[in-house]
């Protein structure tokens, strides 16, 4: 069975909010986002009706978030209101929703009776008699978001490329594979860190950095199973062989426990989608791929254990070619 994965970005909440603005009731006078997740749309909901914004706590206290002074709020500022809209990212179970009613309900005065609860994403079409009384679009499980993949249980069961995901890449000057590079290693700056433990971490830099890259790792608190490098001479050898996404695809294919692979490149996700036959999510293009099933069955029987003798063999078969090539007239 191949491994789906469901994804949406950024882009893809603010285009959804944007086409559902029709969906939403017409009266009502404040929106409320349920932190931390449900603040994102539940602010671009309320700056597209211009209405107060209000988070949960603030909600229950009488409270807004204040305004800035672009476009005055109407009502802002007060406690009476006619409709809240009460707004979550997204809905599994309902769970999280049904504390929120129940802890609205708590507060009488007939307030449970003056709300609307709004789930952008729901897993199963609605209705959710205990959660949401609408949602804008189904995704179903398994789903990651790009506001909370990082902090998703998903990286128990994911490999992580590391430069352009946890890290910045390095410049052409600081890719020198010698002291520049080592320095680089040592002193990247962070771009996406974990906060959870990640399956495996795989990347296409020389097993001979290991050092380096395991003391950055430890002092940016990022937590790991296994730290898979390619095992070749040399920098020249590697964009020689252009072995980056096999590698990659290889660990990756030959670990049945992992379901995901989080790749900076754009030019390599595909590949390694395609190789492995399992999602690819891709940092550049804010994208995921899911890969061909026909890709997992060439790959299957390749265990991390088999990646070094793979990839000896390709040095091994682009050296005797370029020494033949050295002896052409």
């Amino acid at each position: 069975m191949p491994f789906p994965m469901n994804y949406r970005s950024y882009a893809d909440l603010a285009n959804l909010v944007h086409a559902s603005m029709p969906r939403l009731p017409r009266d009502v006078d404040l929106v409320v986002g349920i932190p931390r997740s449900g603040l994102l749309p539940a602010g671009m909901i309320a700056l597209a009706l211009n209405r107060p914004l209000a988070d949960l706590d603030g909600f229950l206290a009488g409270r807004t978030l204040a305004n800035g002074v672009t476009r005055p709020v109407p009502g802002a500022g007060q406690r009476r209101f006619r409709h809240a809209l009460v707004v979550d990212d997204s809905i599994r179970s309902g769970g999280t929703l049904g504390q929120v009613r129940a802890a609205i309900a708590a507060m009488g005065g007939g307030l449970a009776d003056k709300v609307t609860y709004l789930a952008v994403y729901g897993a199963t079409p609605g209705p959710h008699p205990d959660g949401a009384d609408m949602q804008l679009e189904v995704c179903p499980t398994p789903r990651v978001f790009q506001w909370n993949v990082m902090h998703h249980v998903v990286l128990e069961s994911a490999c992580l490329d590391i430069d352009g995901v946890l890290c910045r890449d390095p410049t052409p000057a600081e890719n020198d594979d010698g002291p520049r590079y080592r320095e680089f290693l040592l002193g990247a700056e962070p771009l996406h860190l974990p906060t959870r433990p990640v399956r495996r971490l795989v990347t296409s830099r020389l097993e001979r950095y290991r050092p380096e890259t395991v003391e950055w790792l430890a002092r940016h608190g990022v937590s790991y199973g296994r730290l898979d490098m390619l095992d070749l001479p040399d920098a020249a050898t590697r964009r020689r062989l252009g072995s980056h996404a096999s590698f990659k695809a290889a660990v990756y294919a030959g670990d049945s426990g992992a379901k995901l692979f989080i790749e900076s490149c754009r030019r390599q996700a595909p590949e390694v989608a395609r190789l492995s036959g399992k999602p690819v999510l891709c940092v550049e293009t804010n994208s995921l791929v899911n890969g061909t099933w026909a890709g997992k069955a060439r790959h299957a029987a390749l265990s991390p254990g088999t990646v070094a003798r793979v990839v000896q063999g390709a040095v091994r078969r682009a050296g005797a070619a370029f020494l033949g090539l050295g002896r052409r007239p």
